[in-house]
């Protein structure tokens, strides 16, 4: 059993826009070089510099919470299943599993010859320590939400692991990609050692992190000897970098800066597998009320958004799940709410807020595409009487604020899945998820969430979870907007980049080509 202008053009010039392309994986000419040039037989060998906005909030894979931390670790660490970039599950430290039909036990079978980048093997002990050290709730709320209902972890022998839940769930193979670690290891933060195709070097705190090829992995070893994460904080930099050689790549530019990039580079165009929102701190004033909520939703326009800073592309979502989860998806909700003003000001009336009232937006400063996405919103809110300021702040300062404390009103940031399930995206909005930043609390919503995550009929749960996107887009949660798409820059050297429908950044598929 396997299972949306008017004072609008005033703030071009200050905007940058972004370059969004509907499907994952196109790619299309942007540099020097052809598809058919950088095609062929992969050159081994060589290194890599990357760029990323952002330094690592954690390298415990565990205790990660940054997307952009967990597409690094992706190199690093391996579940006992791991997502492909068609959005299968394969299996990774396990060679084969099997679920009951009342999806409540999860068999294992471990895979032979994988060892950890120190040299030992792979063995049950390690199985059972990793996902019992993600369920411990001796701390509070277990490290992975979803383990809350593990029953037992039991080592039947040698390579097998079963672990029973104690409720059914159907979509329990999408969390055993959590990272399997050595048994009592306690040098996560220094020393991370995992299975996957890299291995950690070295790390210094907002300038690099390295790997290197894992020269005994078990699979398809990388083609790369050495890959370089450099962290480029300052989005303004990005394109001297590229120019001057002091990177290779870098994921999830502008159409400006991509624009640039004329020579020796080329633009593989994907999506970010995200929703990007306007997300509202449901507990502050006035956002506590439902109506002022709604407001914001009519003035406030996707395809707008995406004509000012993109060129009219993207792909708009309207509620909290993202187009890559196709089974899941519905977007009659991207329509739900269409741009009206004069509807947006006449909630504003019957909430108390006939003048409109104060709005901070809280975004990081290193996001370019969610800061211009901040100033497009800025704009439009004028049109109610919002007078709407953007607050930049650097990531570990939203970490700590925004996400960890809840000290916000809003803020435009995109919020992605941990894995390829429908509950890794609605999970966060059940009252006392640990997750809910935004404080969404919503009796109705609660109950459907329960109701979903015991079904193990495929179509009831499927469709219990499409009512609970509908919960989030009528009671106006947040204000949705898109999937942002993911442009990244490449130098003709090399090839071989895929694109996943998760937030990762596979660096075994790229080669360097003559």
């Amino acid at each position: 059993m396997k299972r949306r202008g008017t004072a609008i053009l005033l703030v071009l010039t200050f905007v940058l826009s972004v370059a969004l392309s509907g499907c994952s994986g196109d790619k299309k000419e942007a540099g020097s070089a052809t598809e058919n040039e950088l095609s062929g037989k992969p050159v081994e060998g060589g290194s890599i510099r990357v760029g990323i906005s952002q330094d690592l909030d954690s390298l415990d894979p565990h205790k990660a919470v940054a997307a952009g931390t967990k597409e690094v670790l992706f190199n690093v660490y391996e579940g006992l299943v791991k997502p492909d970039k068609d959005g299968n599950l394969t299996e990774a430290v396990a060679s084969s599993y099997e679920i009951t039909e009342d999806a409540k036990v999860y068999t294992f079978t471990l895979r032979d010859g994988v060892k950890f980048h120190n040299g030992s093997d792979v063995t049950a002990e390690d199985v059972k320590y990793s996902i019992d050290r993600c369920a411990d709730t001796s701390n509070g709320e277990p490290l992975v939400s979803a383990y809350s209902i593990i029953e037992s972890v039991n080592i039947l022998d040698a390579k097998t692991v079963e672990i029973r839940l104690s409720e059914p769930n159907t979509e329990f193979l999408a969390y055993m990609t959590t990272a399997i670690i050595p048994k009592g290891y306690d040098k996560l933060e220094t020393e991370p050692v995992g299975t996957g195709p890299f291995q950690f070097v070295s790390r210094s705190p907002q300038e690099n992190i390295i790997l290197k090829k894992n020269e005994d992995y078990w699979g398809e070893k990388a083609h790369l000897d050495e890959v370089e994460f450099r962290i480029i904080a300052d989005a303004d930099m990005v394109v001297t970098n590229l120019k001057g050689g002091s990177i290779d790549m870098y994921m999830r530019l502008t159409s400006a800066q991509a624009a640039e990039l004329t020579e020796g580079f080329h633009i593989e165009e994907g999506t970010m597998n995200l929703v990007q929102a306007l997300y509202l701190n449901n507990d502050a004033e006035p956002l506590n009320n439902e109506k002022v909520r709604q407001a914001l939703c009519y003035a406030i326009d996707p395809e707008e958004i995406m004509a000012m800073i993109a060129d009219g592309k993207g792909v708009r979502v309207g509620t909290s799940m993202y187009p890559g989860l196709k089974k899941y998806f519905d977007d009659t909700y991207t329509k739900y709410y269409a741009q009206d003003y004069e509807k947006a000001e006449e909630l504003l009336k019957e909430a108390g807020y006939e003048d409109g009232f104060d709005l901070e937006i809280t975004v990081c400063s290193a996001d370019q595409p969610h800061v211009d996405t901040a100033q497009v919103i800025v704009e439009e809110l004028k049109n109610i009487g919002v007078n709407a300021t953007i607050k930049p702040v650097e990531w570990e300062a939203w970490l700590e604020d925004v996400y960890a404390g809840r000290n916000f009103q809003s803020t435009v940031v995109g919020v992605d899945a941990s894995n390829l399930s429908a509950r890794a995206m609605l999970e966060r909005f059940v009252s006392d998820a640990d997750g809910n930043f935004i404080n969404f609390n919503d009796k109705e919503y609660d109950a459907t969430f329960q109701k979903a995550i015991a079904a193990i009929d495929e179509e009831e749960q499927t469709a219990l979870y499409k009512e609970l996107e509908g919960i989030l887009t009528e009671k106006a949660a947040n204000v949705y907007i898109q999937d942002l798409a993911n442009l990244v820059a490449i130098s003709d050297a090399y090839d071989g980049y895929e694109f996943y429908p998760l937030y990762v950044q596979d660096m075994s598929a790229i080669y360097k080509v003559e």
